[in-house]
């Protein structure tokens, strides 16, 4: 069998497998966060932090909320990372340094998960589990949390109530992330990935790219599943997912990329669920649909069948790739972890094609909306949806309608801030690196292929991915700053401005559907998302890819 007819198939079991779990995922989901009664567990939960579960909020107090419990987050994973010397299971590591404690514990509850550090020689057993892992849990839990309040924006009429950020939380992490990666762990166990506290810190072992350098054994198959199930990238080992110990074989490989995929996509069942129509939930995955398959059918090409003597001779660009895997399923999962805010990588992505690393690149830049991350891409995608009905209604001159509700001036204006803050802080964090000594100086290599490796790391932090085109020395207070900023603003902003949206569109009635409403759930709207999708991130961030991938494959 050829190795394109391989990766054919791999994509094609992916698809039925998400297509298959879409339903029943997607309506557990509806069931979870629309029923009224809670678990024992969940009552004693809203005891000991003192919540009325039963006790609605409006956008602003259901912002705060995000925020306060975001806050003490940071706090409590920086002080964790600084005293890690005087806890239990520390292996001997030393405190993390102050800005690295920074970038890391904004990076872990922002969801990003970007590790400027190898997790195996900094991190000892107690902070990866109890710090990093329980945000790899909440932090996704956060996300759902903020797209179930712009789907209750949509559903709802005349309130201001937009839910509970304290119930959706919990009911998120203990009847949906927790139970999922109990049965993934035990899979990704049964395929050969570790669960135990061996310590060999004196062992040493070939990583994926052909180093050498001292490991040390933890628990991973749980912090693996945990990872993949809450796209996000942090992990035990520097070489990530393409470590034996977190993906042993072609088939956990397989399952890695449909726990990325499961969650987001069957979000849109959810979503038609909770505004009564479930063929807008299919519209919905349908543009996300269409731009995954185009995105890493492209990958793939440009990686299979790039230019050069070296990779012509041997039929694929092998280099960075771990031969367990092949080029093509790693393209794949490099796809899907781009296109999703997991940031968790199998293959070293610096040594991509030019143009198979600048669709890792643009994949970030659509927004991470196909699917996206767990409830990050639902609401993203929404608020696209919001921007293409206004572009819609300006076209044929009438007041843009969606799912019953007018877009006016204070809709588009929440959509628009929440489309252009992401930009905004790449293209500034981009250049101020590029004209600062600082910048320029962890610079491993020059010229448009050291530019895409700045342009990727900042794209990477602003909209919470967490993969790394590597090649620039982010461990410098310098980055370490620059990109925790740009972490905790991609994420916390974008957040404010979704969640003012909801509150505006709950307190509107609902407009009837007329002659002149523009049909939201047919082929000609998915292709119009798509397009609008595409077009923005083009105008976008063009000039910024033409000097670097693009300038790179030219040359």
């Amino acid at each position: 069998m050829s190795t394109t007819i391989a990766g054919i198939i791999f994509i094609g079991s992916l698809v039925v497998a998400v297509a298959v779990a879409y339903r029943p995922l997607g309506d557990h989901m509806y069931r979870v966060y629309g029923g009224t009664k809670h678990t024992r567990v969940e009552r004693g939960i809203y005891k000991l932090i003192g919540v009325k579960p039963d006790a609605e909020q409006t956008w602003a107090v259901y912002a705060r909320s995000v925020l306060a419990f975001s806050v003490i987050s940071i706090l409590f994973l920086y002080l964790f990372q600084r005293v890690q010397n005087r806890l239990l299971l520390s292996l001997g590591f030393d405190p993390v340094k102050p800005d690295q404690a920074w970038n890391t514990a904004v990076s872990f509850v922002t969801n990003t998960n970007w590790q400027s550090y190898s997790g195996e020689s900094t991190m000892g057993h107690l902070v990866q589990m109890a710090g990093l892992a329980v945000q790899n849990f909440v932090s996704a839990a956060v996300g759902i949390c903020v797209a179930i309040a712009l789907v209750r924006g949509f559903a709802r009429k005349r309130t201001a109530q937009l839910g509970n950020f304290w119930v959706d939380l919990t009911r998120g992490s203990v009847r949906i992330l927790l139970p999922i990666a109990f049965v993934g762990a035990i899979v990704l166990i049964a395929g050969g990935v570790v669960q135990n506290f061996w310590d060999a810190q004196d062992h040493v072992v070939n990583t994926v790219a052909g180093g050498r350098q001292a490991i040390t054994g933890g628990p991973v198959a749980s912090q693996e599943v945990i990872k993949e199930l809450g796209t996000n990238g942090g992990g035990f080992y520097n070489a990530n997912s393409a470590h034996p110990f977190e993906n042993g074989t072609s088939w956990t490989n397989w399952f890695e990329i449909f726990l990325i995929l499961v969650i987001p996509f069957s979000l849109c069942r959810t979503f038609g669920r909770m505004v009564g129509q479930n063929r807008q939930g299919y519209a919905i995955a349908a543009v996300m649909s269409t731009i995954a398959i185009i995105s890493i059918a492209l990958t793939n090409v440009f990686q299979l069948t790039h230019h050069g003597t070296v990779p012509v001779a041997v039929g694929a660009s092998m280099e960075g790739v771990e031969t367990r895997f092949g080029v093509a399923d790693s393209a794949t999962f490099a796809a899907a972890t781009t296109l999703t805010s997991t940031g968790a990588v199998n293959s070293f992505h610096d040594s991509y094609t030019s143009l198979g690393g600048m669709m890792t690149m643009f994949n970030m830049m659509l927004g991470e909306v196909a699917p996206g991350g767990v409830g990050a891409g639902l609401y993203g995608m929404l608020v696209l949806a919001v921007i293409t009905v206004f572009v819609a209604g300006l076209m044929v001159g009438r007041t843009p309608e969606y799912l019953g509700k007018k877009i006016g001036s204070r809709e588009i204006k929440f959509a628009a801030m929440y489309f252009l803050i992401t930009p905004i802080l790449v293209l500034t964090g981009t250049a101020i690196a590029m004209a600062t000594g600082s910048g320029r100086a962890a610079m491993l290599n020059s010229g448009a292929h050291g530019f895409s490796e700045v342009l990727y790391a900042f794209t990477s932090a602003s909209n919470n991915n967490g993969s790394a085109f590597a090649g620039v020395t982010v461990n410098t207070v310098w980055y370490d700053t620059a990109l925790g900023l740009c972490m905790a603003f991609g994420r916390f902003l974008p957040i404010i401005f979704v969640l003012a949206l909801a509150g505006s569109l709950a307190r509107q009635g609902h407009t009837p559907e007329s002659a002149g409403t523009l049909p939201t759930h047919r082929p000609q709207f998915v292709g119009m998302v798509v397009g609008v999708t595409v077009v923005l991130v083009a105008l976008t961030f063009l000039p910024a890819l033409a000097l670097g991938p693009l300038a790179e494959g030219i040359h």
